[in-house]
Parts: C-alpha cells; sequence; structure tokens
C-alpha cells in the first residue's frame, strides 16, 4: 500500500513538492519540473503548480515583450535545488492547474516522477510572491494563495 501510486501522492505531497513530468499542451515533449505551490495540496480542490524551465533567456524575453513584472521570473540554481542540473527559470504567469488524481494517474502510467527532494521555502516564497504580481493568474489561485 505504501508503494502505490495513490499513496506515493496523496500521502506525501505538500507545499514545495517537485514532480517531473510531460505536460500535454506543452509544445515540446520533454518533461519538466512542476512545484506545488499549495498550503494544504492533500485537501485542496486542486494543486497551484508552476514550471522550471531551462531556456532561461527565451522565458527573460517573452516576460520583457509581454511586460510581466520581473519578479514574476524566479531564477533557480542548481546550488539553490540541487535536481535541477543547469540553471532554471520559473514563469510565475503561467500556472497549472492539476487534480491530485491526475498526478497518480500519471504515475500509474509511469508518466510522472517524485522528486525526494523539496524545494526550499525561500524559493517557494519567491514563486509565491511572483505569482501574485502576475496578472495572469485567476481570483481563485489568487485567494488560495493569500491563505498561505
Amino acid at each position: 500500500m505504501e508503494n502505490s501510486p495513490r499513496f506515493r501522492i496523496s500521502e506525501t505531497i505538500e507545499t514545495g513538492s517537485v514532480y517531473y513530468f510531460e505536460e500535454e499542451g506543452f509544445p515540446s515533449d520533454e518533461p519538466h519540473y512542476f512545484i506545488v505551490l499549495n498550503k494544504n495540496p492533500r485537501i485542496e480542490e486542486f494543486l497551484i503548480l508552476v514550471c522550471a524551465s531551462s531556456q532561461v533567456d527565451k522565458r527573460k524575453r517573452i516576460a520583457k515583450f509581454l511586460r510581466f513584472p520581473e519578479k514574476t521570473l524566479v531564477m533557480v540554481s542548481p546550488s539553490e535545488y540541487p535536481t535541477f542540473r543547469k540553471e532554471s527559470v520559473i514563469d510565475c504567469n503561467r500556472i497549472f492547474e492539476k487534480t491530485i488524481q491526475s498526478l497518480i494517474d500519471k504515475l500509474r502510467k509511469k508518466q510522472l516522477k517524485p522528486c525526494e527532494k523539496l524545494m526550499p521555502n525561500e524559493i517557494i516564497q519567491k514563486l509565491i510572491s511572483g505569482t501574485l504580481a502576475s496578472n495572469q493568474v485567476s481570483e481563485k489561485v489568487r485567494k488560495m494563495l493569500l491563505e498561505i
């Protein structure tokens, strides 16, 4: 039971959990790292995820072109989060809403890898601030994050 996909996700998920999976809506079929921002992800209606990208310059160009506030892009180095092998950027203007069940299903199909190490709290706080600074985030997500 402890090794079942349901247990591995629903009993272990917390703020800062990181999952590596392929997102269906992306132009690339490469998996990405997704970070959980919810305060209580085990009981909330949906998960609030942000995605890391190693295409730092591209994300910066897009954010500048779209005039997104600078703080909506959070840089994370391998020294801050060793699971990342290269400098990465997390674009807080792109929020992904997922259910716990969708992650369980991906894990069951071997399409998701839970990372053992949580994203450090200092980075989570920057991600939450960046998300709240974005005008691309729904009011529902904003309210959930403000409860943190």
